[in-house]
């Protein structure tokens, strides 16, 4: 029966692990909140140009990984392996450069054709934020420390270590693309041959490569900041500044770049070396270029997006299910009371389980293996007295309740 197994690279989501990502998604929204970025969806699936135009077609997404097909309108459909380029085809369609600067606070699956491995699937989910519409390095800043301030909060700062670069502007990735060029032709046949191609089309993509030959002849390139002019010098000093200012720590990485010509000034990466080879927790850095090169007016962004399934994996343990209050009614004459009682409770926010069959050694049974708090237990007697019998179910005391204070009374099992 494998047709009804998860397609390879996907998973069934069930409680415990849901809770995981709810925790991951819940803390980082309300922290994204407090630094002005709203929530935002974009489509799960786009016009496969969308990706094609912003993520390169030398990249290893375009040419190995996108899920992309051709729907029943004709159409060329990919599902995103990424929201940046989606948020930024939003902003130009949506027409919201009338309100820039935009902050978004993102949450939702991805799609990549991967080889799957721990923390890495086909379908996948992020976080991200993108600051759209400030130039300065104020706003680079800005969306470090949100990022810096979620891990925090998660309580897995003391887990990562954050790397940064700089890219500097369009002069100076001109002045280093030359020399990076001049370096590794010298070196072309110790190359592997998807370097070799990139080589002529996009020279960057080179300095991440993760084939070990590659690396070794990177590892002796010129530097990135050996070519900076002095603007941008200005800006990635000013970037360290702010970092410092807020006591946010941090290494610098030399070999930390992105490929495509529509980054620029700061690139970053939070690591980790807690979960194995997938390093990366949450990437980031500012794309100048990318809405100018989508066909919108020019147009300054920066932003990071996190792995929600990695984040999990960092926090540890799920946070525990919250303990329902169990209803158990006794006898026919009890159904619809405890019927309506379990609706009050719902509507006064507590959680609740009834049972709808068994007697009552059942139905308490029944109590324990949902892990309930408590338990109140209506028979004709109680109804009678207008009144439940409340057991504890972590000391065993019992006391009867009138029904109509049982919400006040139940405020201890919240």
């Amino acid at each position: 029966m494998s047709n009804l197994q998860p397609a390879r690279g996907t998973h069934d989501i069930l409680p415990d692990e849901m809770r995981a990502h709810r925790r991951v998604v819940g803390i980082a929204g309300e922290v994204a909140e407090r630094y002005g970025y709203e929530f935002m969806a974009t489509p799960v699936f786009e016009f496969s140009q969308v990706f094609k135009r912003t993520l390169g077609d030398t990249s290893d997404i375009v040419t190995k990984e996108m899920y992309t097909f051709i729907d029943k309108g004709d159409d060329e459909i990919t599902l995103r392996p990424e929201n940046t380029a989606g948020v930024a085809r939003c902003y130009i369609s949506e027409g919201l450069a009338q309100k820039a600067p935009v902050r978004f606070f993102y949450a939702g699956p991805m799609f990549r054709f991967e080889r799957p491995q721990k923390g890495r699937l086909r379908q996948f989910h992020q976080i991200g934020i993108e600051n759209i519409g400030i130039a300065g390095a104020m706003a680079d800043i800005e969306v470090i420390a949100a990022g810096a301030r979620i891990l925090d909060e998660l309580g897995v700062a003391d887990k990562t270590v954050l790397e940064l670069n700089t890219l500097g502007d369009a002069e100076s990735r001109d002045a280093y693309r030359a020399v990076l060029v001049e370096y590794l032709e010298k070196r072309i046949d110790e190359l592997s041959k998807e370097s070799r191609e990139r080589l002529t089309r996009n020279p960057l993509r080179v300095l991440d490569s993760k084939d070990e030959g590659d690396r070794k002849v990177v590892a002796g390139a010129p530097v990135y900041s050996d070519y900076l002019n002095d603007a941008s010098r200005a800006f990635f000093d000013e970037v360290r500044e702010g970092l410092a200012a807020l006591d946010i720590s941090y290494r610098l990485n030399p070999r930390l770049v992105r490929g495509l010509d529509y980054y620029s000034h700061t690139a970053f990466e939070f690591t980790t070396e807690h979960l194995g080879s997938q390093g990366a927790v949450m990437a980031g850095g500012r794309y100048d270029g990318l809405i100018g090169m989508m066909g919108g007016t020019a147009t300054p962004g920066v932003g990071w997006a996190a792995g929600i399934e990695r984040l999990a994996m960092l926090c540890g343990e799920a946070p525990a299910a919250r303990r329902p209050i169990a209803v158990v009614p006794v006898g026919d004459e009890a159904k619809m009371p405890a019927l309506k009682l379990s609706e009050e409770l719902r509507r006064a926010g507590y959680r609740v389980d009834l049972g709808h069959s068994g007697n009552l050694s059942k139905r308490m049974k029944r109590a324990n293996k949902v892990n309930a708090s408590a338990a109140l237990i209506i028979g004709e007697d109680e109804l009678a007295r207008g009144a439940a019998t409340l057991r504890d179910l972590d000391s065993g005391e019992q006391e009867e309740a009138a029904l109509a204070s049982l919400v006040d009374r139940l405020a201890r099992f919240r």
